[in-house]
């Protein structure tokens, strides 16, 4: 068994003036190849954490390790070995998309990856000549994910990687960050989209106020806190009705086998819960 790639242990992190801590006490660990989601509405400190992870934020108390040390006590190469990608996107506006990546690639001492390669790999080949203060949000946004790559990093920080993308984008980003993931990159997630931390993440960790509320799988999730029932939707000269049944009993229960006979079925689904209700049941409060 590998060595975590990311260690956390009580960590806490106060800014100058607050009541409160914004990080208080919080562990976790990150495995290699992990995608890691951290989830929980503005101001619950998922970026605080980050930029600690990221030696942005220095200061604060507790253990904070990536690849195996201290992130203190890492020098400049830290950064051969991170992509990061934030929310709000950072580019030079009046260069083109080709020349921003050529710029960032110019900062790493270690190998880096061709610009027009990324370019094509983030769906933005057609738009590498342009200025990027021309790109909409979402374009900026795939351009923060191909500078993220540019250096080959073994650890990928990743802030609300979906905003501004439409549907097919998105779902092309999140294809893109899950291969990372099978190439053995390990991807530290913050977001508060539930869809994308279902679909992306390994495990994820709720926080809210600055602590962490519970960590599992998604899959867990659901099962721990979904209803055992199932919904059937059928159709009756009055329209459209909707009935529950229990799942452990459904194959003895009379009435539905009743309905089944006497009625024409739309859909049959499960009760499974969401990742959204599942922080609200665990945090009580909404994302």
């Amino acid at each position: 068994m590998t060595d975590p790639v990311i260690v956390v242990e009580e960590l806490r992190m106060r800014y100058r003036g607050a009541a409160r801590c914004s990080v208080d006490g919080i562990s976790f660990t990150v495995a290699a190849g992990e995608i890691f989601g951290f989830l929980g509405p503005n101001g619950a400190g998922k970026s605080t954490t980050q930029r600690i992870l990221t030696g942005l934020l220095r200061g604060h108390q507790g253990r904070a390790d990536v690849l195996g040390r201290p992130v203190a006590g890492w020098g400049p190469e830290f950064y051969e070995h991170i992509g990061v990608g934030f929310e709000l996107p950072a580019h030079f506006s009046r260069l083109t998309a080709r020349e921003n990546l050529a710029a960032f690639a110019a900062l790493y001492a270690g190998p880096t990856e061709d610009p027009g390669w990324l370019l094509d790999l983030v769906d933005l080949a057609e738009a590498a000549d342009r200025v990027v203060g021309e790109f909409s949000k979402g374009m900026q946004m795939r351009l923060n994910l191909a500078r993220a790559l540019v250096n080959r990093p073994r650890v990928l920080f990743l802030d609300e990687p979906t905003s501004g993308m439409d549907p097919v984008q998105a779902g092309k980003v999140r294809d893109l960050i899950r291969a990372q993931s099978g190439q053995g990159r390990t991807v530290f997630l913050t977001t508060h989209d539930m869809a994308t931390a279902e679909q992306l993440c390994d495990r994820v960790a709720f926080l809210v106020d600055g602590r962490i509320a519970a960590v599992d799988t998604p899959r867990n999730f659901r099962l721990a806190h979904g209803q055992p029932h199932v919904v059937v939707e059928y159709r009756t000269p009055d329209g459209l009705c909707r009935q529950e049944f229990a799942l452990s009993s459904i194959g003895d229960d009379p009435a539905f086998a009743r309905l089944l006979r006497q009625h024409p079925v739309e859909t049959i689904h499960t009760r499974e819960a969401t990742l959204d209700g599942v922080f609200v049941a665990v945090t009580g409060g909404r994302l």
